[in-house]
This record gives structure tokens, C-alpha cells and sequence, in this order.
């Protein structure tokens, strides 16, 4: 994806020794939490956000969502040309949808060269749990508010070697928790023959802590939100999937030529304001 080729009595430190139940799937009503907004349909996402009148041209497509990188030590284009809380209003004024993506340290067993210099370090726990809080600081700043998802972005990687898939699941599972403490709401973007299929084993195995949104990348298939088969298939249900199925392609509308990846969106999108 990113190539260019609640308060609790225990230390944030460290993980919780209890970790069964699994959170999956979108956060209930009630509880003081407003449910997230919710979208359907076609969504693209691209390493560098287009200017404003691309996204303007792109609105004779049948795209009527976008994926952004708003923050995260491993960004592939961490300067941004266009992104910033305006582009995010005006773009939400032409009535664009925006999935709001972070790519944070990468595992230790990375495949992708070009991320083997953030990988997640000795202390999985308390770095997943730093940076959760700088996506929560960074999705302030671009005014995206609580309840809006955040999108973890986590590479491939060798989850079959036991202490990387340990490492990684710790990471993921601080970035989290921390997220959600401040009413956000926690997605995961990987490799369906990778992380996708780690973090549906954990949750068969009852661990707590997981995302809510599941978004994997299955290339060269049709989309399709129910049938892939590294998910149970009453997981991350309903509203909490997106499918990206194919990547690197080249788009030209209104005018525009872009490079993006495709995908079928049943899942939460931002709030902007």
C-alpha cells in the first residue's frame, strides 16, 4: 500500500496480562460513543494526496473515497505537497469520503526493503503505545475528529517466525488501545497472506485488544468484501472491511492521470471539522 515502487489501572507500559476477548468488528452505540460514519463503495488510495482540482476532476470517476497518509515514521512520501487540514475540508466539501492512514514502525520480519529502517524496536509495547498517541496528536491537527478511524498501515511480514509475529501483534495491539482511548477508532491495513491472517489467528485465540476495521490487500481477484478466505467470515462484521484489489494501476479522469491502488469499501470513514 505505502510503496512508491479507555483508561485502564495498568501500566501504559506495558502489556495488559489479560488478553482474551477479542474487540472486533465496529464499536457498539451507547456507552457515551457515537458510532463512526460509514461508507460504501469504490475508494482509492495514492503515496502523494493529489491537489484539490485533480480531486475536483476525479469527481467524474466512480471513486467517492480517498486514502490518506496523514502521519507515521514510515510513510513512504512523508512530505505531503497538498495534505493538510484544508486540502481534508475542501475535499470534504466536494463530497469525498477520506480513510485516514498511518504508517507507523513496520515490523521486525518486514519484507519490503524499503521499511527494513522502521522496524519496531525492543520495547513493541510501549512504542505501539507512543505512537498511537502521535496519530491521535497528528489526526488532531488535520481535523479529524473522535470516531473517526485511523488506519494502521503494516506491510507484509513473516508472521510464521514466533518472535516477530509476538513483537508485532504487541505493537499493534498498544497502537490500539491507545487509539481507542482517545475515541478513536482502530483499523489495520496489511498483506491478507500476512498480517491479515496474524490478526485473524489471534483473534480466534480470544486476544483483546485488535482492530475494528480490517482492510487487506488481496491484488489481482475481484473485489469482494465477504469471501476472503483469511478472515472468518462473521469477522470484523459488518461495516468493517475494505478490500484493496489491485495496486499500482494508472487512472486518468477529468483530465487527470494518477497513480493509486483500487479498492471496495464497506467500512468507517473520517469526521472532519
Amino acid at each position: 500500500m505505502d510503496t512508491t515502487t479507555s483508561t485502564d489501572a495498568r501500566s501504559a507500559d506495558a502489556p495488559p496480562t489479560d488478553t482474551r476477548s477479542a474487540d472486533v468488528g465496529p464499536p457498539a452505540a451507547g456507552g457515551g460513543r457515537a458510532a463512526p460514519a460509514t461508507f460504501y463503495g469504490r475508494a482509492f488510495d495514492t503515496c502523494q494526496a493529489p491537489p484539490v482540482d485533480t480531486m475536483r476532476r476525479w469527481l467524474a470517476s466512480d471513486y467517492g473515497a480517498v486514502g490518506v497518509y496523514f502521519g507515521g515514521r514510515g510513510r513512504a512520501c512523508a512530505k505531503q505537497k497538498h495534505l493538510s487540514r484544508e486540502w481534508l475540508s475542501k475535499v470534504d466539501d466536494l463530497g469525498w469520503r477520506v480513510l485516514p492512514v498511518y504508517v507507523g514502525s513496520q515490523s521486525p520480519c518486514v519484507v519490503a526493503k524499503n521499511k527494513q529502517h522502521v522496524r519496531i524496536g525492543s520495547d513493541p509495547w510501549k512504542q505501539g503505545t507512543q505512537e498511537g498517541a502521535d496519530a491521535v496528536e497528528r489526526a488532531g491537527e488535520m481535523g479529524i475528529r473522535p470516531e473517526s478511524p485511523l488506519y494502521l498501515d503494516m506491510e507484509a511480514y513473516r508472521y510464521k517466525q514466533r518472535d516477530c509475529a509476538k513483537d508485532t501483534l504487541s505493537f499493534v495491539r498498544a497502537w490500539n488501545r491507545e487509539v481507542r482511548s482517545h475515541d478513536y477508532v482502530p483499523g489495520f491495513y496489511s498483506s491478507a497472506n500476512s498480517g491479515v491472517t496474524h490478526m485473524d489467528q489471534a483473534r480466534r485465540d480470544g486476544v483483546r485488544d485488535l482492530p475494528s476495521v480490517m482492510w487487506f490487500a488481496r491484488w489481482h481477484t475481484a473485489p469482494d468484501l465477504n469471501g476472503e478466505p483469511a478472515l472468518g467470515r462473521d469477522a470484523w462484521q459488518p461495516n468493517s472491511r475494505i478490500h484493496q484489489y489491485a495496486g499500482n494501476v494508472t487512472e486518468r479522469h477529468g483530465g487527470r492521470t494518477v497513480t493509486i491502488d483500487r479498492n471496495l469499501v464497506d467500512a468507517p470513514v473520517a469526521t472532519l471539522g
